[in-house]
């Protein structure tokens, strides 16, 4: 009989988790990693929602799939606590503060236009070389250690920079994936199950893993075949949020493609959003609502903004349902975990592709830049500044002096 049920007993209430979770998205700075810190410190230290090696499974299962990972471990604390109805609840509340503010930014942009040598611009686009060189070095310590997964990781630059295109990213992150599983030292064996049963159904699992791959696959075809222009943008953000490793930035180089590179945004627009969401708490992914606004076809404003949210984060919540009561089965595969480490390898490849073309090209074209992003560099890196008050500066001694 299947242990694991759709009925299990939670100990909160999806008021409650919105409440905890509204707080975290107003004051949550700093990206995914940072986001794990305050969670940890939320959920773990001070409410005792759930035990260290719990929270260090739920990071764990998130870093796997595929997807915003602190979104992701947001969702399943919500999922343990409360039910669907407290994933829900996480999810709407850690999200709504910085989709309203990049819907906001968006509006004001539509409304006052975008000058491309305008100051402010400028310095958030020097201050995007900053974050995503701290973001690719960052990643690089830990996912891209050693000869072999450096040489991965290299490789998947390269592929991306020579056939530029979303398909060429993901076939580097599958590629990775399939040069670890046979050249890499799998990760450390996981710490034995803490014996808590995942919060979700064998049945309802599959059933949200079928409709995962249903959406990935037929929503292209389907896209082909109707000429939509509501379905091609959630086509293009479903499988922007169905194919990234390690969520935040990493996110950037797939959302290129799918806009600056099919025409439906100007990079200089892509930049500015993708500064500004630097600039304000909650997950990374919340650059969607800016980018489904700003598209000039239609639907756009705050219902194209809307869909885009909407479709950039479905995957998540349908792997986080499918992935939980598989988990520690899958975990303990030597080979999956070998993987797993060839794609993460890939992906540090396809930050750094995306950090020269088009963070450098765009964003570095004068030398007062240069001076700009080697201080916001300097900020990040030696002096810990967070993320937000170096884009904030940045545009704001641009509005000055660039």
């Amino acid at each position: 009989m299947d242990r694991h049920s759709d009925d299990a007993v939670h100990r909160g209430s999806a008021a409650e988790v919105f409440r905890v979770f509204l707080g975290l998205g107003l004051t949550s700075f700093g990206g995914p990693v940072a986001h794990l810190g305050y969670f940890r410190e939320a959920f773990v230290v001070r409410r005792r929602w759930l035990d260290e090696h719990a929270y260090a499974d739920l990071v764990a299962l998130c870093q796997f799939l595929p997807g915003p990972a602190s979104s992701q471990v947001g969702m399943a604390i919500g999922l343990r606590r409360a039910g669907y109805l407290g994933m829900a609840a996480a999810w709407v509340a850690f999200t709504l503060p910085s989709a309203l503010l990049m819907l906001g930014f968006a509006l004001g942009v539509q409304a006052l236009g975008v000058e491309h040598d305008a100051g402010w611009l400028v310095g958030l686009k020097a201050a995007a070389v900053a974050v995503v060189a701290h973001a690719v070095l960052g990643m690089a310590k830990t996912l891209a250690v050693g000869s072999r997964r450096a040489a991965i990781a290299v490789g998947a630059m390269a592929v991306v920079l020579l056939v530029p295109s979303a398909w060429s990213q993901v076939a580097a992150i599958v590629l990775g994936g399939l040069l670890g599983s046979f050249l890499l030292t799998a990760a450390l064996t996981p710490e034995e199950d803490d014996g808590e049963s995942a919060p979700v159904g064998r049945r309802t699992a599959i059933s949200s893993f079928v409709v995962f791959l249903t959406l990935l696959i037929g929503l292209p075809v389907l896209a082909a075949i109707v000429a939509s222009p509501t379905l091609n943008l959630i086509d293009s953000f479903y499988r922007a949020g169905s194919l990234v490793f390690g969520g935040g930035h990493v996110v950037l180089p797939l959302l290129e493609a799918e806009t600056v590179g099919a025409g439906l945004v100007e990079r200089e627009s892509f930049l500015a959003g993708y500064g500004a969401a630097q600039a304000v708490p909650g997950p990374l992914f919340t650059f969607a609502a800016y980018l489904g606004a700003v598209m000039p076809a239609s639907p756009t404003g705050v219902v194209g903004g809307t869909i885009a949210l909407l479709a950039i984060f479905a995957p998540s919540m349908l792997l986080v349902l499918a992935g939980l009561p598989f988990w520690e089965r899958l975990r303990a595969y030597e080979p999956a975990r070998r993987a797993l480490a060839g794609a993460g390898a890939a992906v540090v490849g396809l930050l750094a592709a995306a950090l020269y073309d088009p963070v450098f090209t765009e964003g570095i074209t004068t030398d007062r830049t240069v001076v700009v992003a080697a201080v916001a560099f300097v900020a990040l890196a030696v002096w810990k500044a967070p993320a937000w008050a170096v884009v904030v500066a940045a545009s704001s001694l641009g509005f000055f002096v660039l």
